[in-house]
């Protein structure tokens, strides 16, 4: 499967047009004969990708006091508890908010406040913030997620996850599919046997097959 995944991340990056932005890579799965109505047979895993996202990603933090202190040191974006509140009363730009950032974290003791204010908002888009205790520098946390990918299914037959960008190497997005591949599969009672059908493809261009024998 390695070899045809290669193929097929060769030939979406050739069949790419070129754009004035960069383009992630996706891999697209649909599964067969699960019962995705049971939440314990649904795909739900944070994969990190050895050879990075390829981009920055933006991480954002509530925070106060010594933990905002050092959050805001780190380069990540600060929100205090007042700002929660207000996002309550302004959907619309807690929307905006949630959409330019693609992790979140929270000092504990906001939690309860967040999901007050920004449940509705952050949790249908898989962004509810991860807990940072007082112990743990933000920073470290943020690094790790900088590699991240969150791979889901939902209730979904086919899902998909950017496992890179066109500006990486080939052999840095093979890695990187290979690992999401792998940790899809293993989740999977039957293994490949489960998967229907297996797609690559850049954010704008034309999917490729890769051939599934079950």
């Amino acid at each position: 499967m390695e070899e045809k995944i290669s193929d097929a991340i060769k030939a979406a990056i050739e069949a790419a047009p070129e754009r004035k932005f960069v383009e992630s890579v996706d891999i697209s799965f649909t599964i067969k004969d699960v019962d995705l109505k049971n939440p314990t047979n649904r795909i739900k895993e944070e994969i990190r990708l050895p050879s990075g996202r390829g981009r920055e990603l933006k991480v954002a933090m509530f925070a106060a006091g010594e933990a905002a202190t050092k959050a805001k040191a780190a380069g990540i974006a600060v929100f205090s508890p007042q700002d929660i509140e207000d996002f309550g009363g302004k959907k619309g730009h807690a929307k905006k908010v949630a959409n330019k950032y693609d992790f979140f974290l929270s000092e504990v003791p906001h939690m309860g406040l967040i999901g007050r204010h920004l449940g509705t908002v952050l949790g249908p888009r898989g962004k509810m913030p991860r807990p940072v205790p007082p112990t743990l520098d933000p920073a470290v946390l943020a690094a790790g997620l900088s590699s991240t990918v969150i791979v889901k299914s939902g209730d979904k037959m086919t899902f998909h996850a950017s496992f890179g960008t066109v500006k990486q190497s080939h052999d840095e997005l093979l890695a990187n599919a290979m690992e999401v591949y792998n940790r899809v599969t293993n989740k999977l009672e039957r293994g490949i046997g489960n998967i229907r059908s297996l797609y690559v493809k850049t954010s704008m261009g034309p999917a490729q097959r890769i051939e599934v024998i079950n």
